[in-house]
């Protein structure tokens, strides 16, 4: 039986990124699931959008090249905009199963960003949330 068929993992790129890739890197190959890698950036200008796009691109690449040698069917997605609308956006869209992300393990921004997030996505989702701190 396939569980977890569409496994969206929300990333902000940051080291702890590889403990939820590891997971689900794992959990996709029980499932023969097709995961989708997500980064929303959340920029004020179009210089920065764009400079903080191509860091997320290359941190997605470096997860989804890792994953595709152990054999998942893996894909890149890279928004702009308010992290936890956004990731909403895509679940509503996507057809997922679950959605993953890391938490802790970002700069502070990052901790008001995510935390946040993390916050939104326990009291709206209606699929299952994978929440997968970093190992000490």
């Amino acid at each position: 039986m396939q569980v977890y068929k569409k496994i969206l993992v929300a990333m902000d790129c940051s080291p702890v990124d590889r403990v939820i890739v590891d997971h689900v890197t794992a959990l996709a190959l029980q499932n023969s699931s097709l995961v989708s890698l997500l980064h929303v950036v959340h920029s004020h200008s179009l210089d920065q959008d764009r400079a903080l796009r191509e860091v997320a691109e290359a941190a997605l690449l470096a997860s989804c090249t890792a994953m595709q040698t152990q054999g998942v069917d893996v894909r890149m997605v890279v928004r702009s905009g308010e992290p936890d609308d956004e990731i909403l956006k895509e679940i509503e869209g996507g057809g997922y199963d679950l959605v993953a992300m890391a938490t802790h393990g970002h700069t502070f921004i990052g901790d008001l960003l995510f935390g946040s997030v993390s916050h939104t996505l326990k009291h709206r989702l209606g699929i299952p949330l994978l929440l997968i701190g970093p190992q000490r």
